[in-house]
């Protein structure tokens, strides 16, 4: 299987008729778009890292590995990721007890 790298700008400005120019969306159009958006929806305070952080967390309760989102999201390091995403270690519950290795007796 071939994966083509993906270059360039996903998003381009377009005027109504559909024409594009520039070189792509930049983070200040997208925070417009969201600050427009989240004021006719008469939601307050919302930045688009707000979003990025909602859809983290809905990946990660839909049942996402903590690797994908990471990689998904560019972080370098899980642990970014982790409190990112809130993530604690549950010592109580520790995932590698579910394992079901049990000793020789």
């Amino acid at each position: 299987m071939i994966l083509a790298s993906l270059e360039g700008r996903v998003f381009r400005c377009a005027c109504r008729a559909g024409k594009t120019w520039g070189r792509g969306v930049t983070e200040r159009v997208v925070w417009h778009v969201v600050k427009d958006c989240a004021k006719r929806a008469a939601i307050e305070n919302l930045a688009p890292h707000d979003l990025r952080r909602t859809c983290a967390r809905l990946c990660r309760d839909a049942g996402g590995d903590l690797d994908q989102i990471q990689f998904l999201w560019g972080h370098v390091s899980v642990l970014t990721t982790e409190r990112y995403l809130g993530c604690q270690q549950h010592l109580r519950n520790a995932v590698n007890d579910l394992i079901g290795i049990e000793p020789n007796r």
